[in-house]
């Protein structure tokens, strides 16, 4: 049995996002540097009114915890598709069109979801209109 994930990281803070993960860190990160630059730039002498400063704090808390339920969900979603992957190796697929079949013997689960191997050296993305016998 063979089952693999593959998935997509970034190590340039640079390059584009790839994935709603990644995306929602930017958004993260660039709110928590706007932050701290309006409370580096505040007015000493005309402090930032009491309830805004708590308010941006709850924004605060609301990021970070919209950023943590976005990636347990990925991992939820990833174990699902390795679940998924591994129930279906050694049985027979055929596609919504009936082009491509064969006998699943591995599976790779891509940021696009699971990719059926087939024994004929073809590859059938799992997804909505195939037939698993």
């Amino acid at each position: 049995m063979q089952v693999s994930a593959t998935t997509q990281t970034s190590s340039n803070a640079g390059t584009q996002p790839t994935s709603a993960a990644s995306a929602a860190t930017v958004d993260y990160d660039a709110f928590l540097r706007l932050l701290i630059a309006q409370l580096k730039n505040q007015d000493p002498t005309k402090p930032t009114d009491s309830a805004q400063y708590i308010s941006q704090l709850a924004s605060f808390s609301n990021v970070e915890q919209g950023v943590k339920l976005n990636a347990k969900l990925d991992a939820l979603m990833t174990s699902a598709n390795l679940t998924q992957a591994e129930a279906m190796i050694g049985r027979t697929v055929v596609s919504a069109d009936g082009t491509v079949s064969g006998q699943v013997v591995a599976v790779k689960v891509t940021s696009d979801g699971p990719v059926a191997l087939l024994d004929n050296g073809q590859e059938l993305p799992i997804g909505a209109g195939i037939t698993i016998a």
